[in-house]
């Protein structure tokens, strides 16, 4: 009998079997009089998203009148797969009354006499119980620049099991929903601390924050002070036993192959460049709301390796480096230092040399102490951040394991 692993004890019977074809409708609607502004995208999380919130910008064509028109409730397959997500993701639109979505998505709405509630079939596409299904009508090898090569026809063709009554159908979506709602309590709750963190970090920079010595005396004035004087390049080459690393906005250095799925490096990295514990990389590529780079502190416990386009430098000191790191954190402070060191290049590319990256002054403390004392404040903080996010990712664990054994 087709059964998921956990189940309600008073409900029983075999799972029911579906196409998509027959619980939804194909939604082709265009936006063609532009009745919505609102150019959405899916997250994996947030679901259905206005990208201008999301990334801080659109990257939607800036005429929409192609584009589909989505209503509240209905839902779309965005074909890009991910880690985490090998063949796409659904999602229903709930945050907005309509909004307007790439040719690209396939959108379709619950038919009114479908034997399939709205809300389970939300966490029925949360879960990884739909996979198998669109894996067999992609097209072998056709998984090209992230999309995957699945036809609308065969997308609606999809056979999937289904609870088989609306009365466990809502206590299933229920259930789960109480944990989506755990989970957006401890994002808010991570989200606060890192908006505390961030008014920090800006109050210190300004020096409305100012740290004493342990005997209570003030500490020197600070001082424009000049990248090449904190920052010494270090130029050693891979040896062909380090891993290959990325840099990550909110993470800082990452394993490529972990953050990304997969690695992007050449076959050849003899060309790569070492950065050892506590240098400071910049990547000098734009990344979201850092059009110039960005500057990151090693925190990695052993010699990794990174694309040889990136500059690598040593700090005069740990704490040194990590102030820079915690100064280039904010999107704005990052590009008021570097627009006036970029010259741009073909085809919008960023042009700096290593030595024009150094070749500018930042306000700074002089004292090693003081240095020290910044640095184990934002620690604490970071600390407390960290702790928020492991309940968050033990919250979200346990979802997962539920919409593992919930669904067949």
């Amino acid at each position: 009998m087709i059964a998921p692993k956990i189940r309600f004890p008073e409900f029983q019977g075999e799972y029911i079997n579906d196409s998509l074809s027959e619980i939804s409708d194909r939604v082709r609607r265009k936006n063609s009089e532009n009745q919505t502004d609102i150019p959405l995208t899916i997250a994996s999380i947030e679901g259905l998203v206005d990208q201008r919130t999301y990334f801080g910008k659109t990257v939607a064509s800036k005429d929409m009148s192609g584009y589909y028109l989505l209503k509240n409730g209905e839902f779309a397959y965005n074909k890009s797969y991910s880690k985490g997500f090998p063949v796409g993701s659904i999602k229903r639109l709930d945050k907005y009354a309509q909004g307007a979505l790439s040719t690209l998505y396939i959108c379709f709405a619950l038919k009114e006499n479908a034997d399939v509630t709205s809300d389970y079939l939300v966490q029925y596409f949360n879960s990884p119980a739909w996979y198998e299904a669109v894996n067999e009508v992609c097209a072998e090898g056709a998984r090209n620049h992230g999309l995957l090569n699945v036809s609308p026809d065969d997308f609606f063709a999809t056979t999937h099991h289904f609870a088989p009554t609306k009365e466990e159908q809502d206590k299933v979506a229920a259930f789960l929903s109480l944990y989506d709602q755990k989970i957006e309590k401890q994002m808010t709750k991570v989200e606060a601390l890192e908006a505390r963190r961030k008014g920090f970090l800006q109050q210190i920079f300004s020096q409305e924050i100012r740290f004493k010595a342990d005997d209570g005396s003030e500490f020197p004035d600070w001082e424009d002070t000049m990248l090449s004087d904190i920052l010494t390049e270090r130029k050693l080459k891979s040896t062909g036993n380090e891993e290959v690393y990325s840099v990550s906005v909110t993470k800082g250095l990452v394993n490529q192959i972990e953050h990304l799925g997969r690695s992007f490096a050449a076959e050849d990295t003899s060309k790569y460049k070492v950065v050892k514990p506590g240098d400071v990389v910049y990547t000098k590529s734009p990344t979201g709301d850092f059009k110039w780079g960005i500057v990151k502190q090693s925190m990695i416990d052993k010699d990794v390796i990174v694309s040889p386009l990136y500059g690598i430098f040593i700090p005069k000191s740990y704490a040194f480096g990590f102030i820079l790191d915690a100064y280039f954190s904010s999107s704005v402070r990052a590009h008021n230092y570097l627009i006036t060191q970029i010259r741009k290049g073909a085809k919008n590319t960023i042009n700096i040399t290593n030595d024009v990256f150094l070749e500018k002054e930042i306000l700074l403390p002089t004292s090693e102490e003081e240095a020290k004392k910044i640095q184990d404040f934002i620690e604490l903080l970071d600390k407390q951040i960290q702790i928020e996010k492991d309940k968050l990712e033990a919250i979200k664990q346990v979802k997962r394991g539920l919409l593992q054994q919930m669904f067949v």
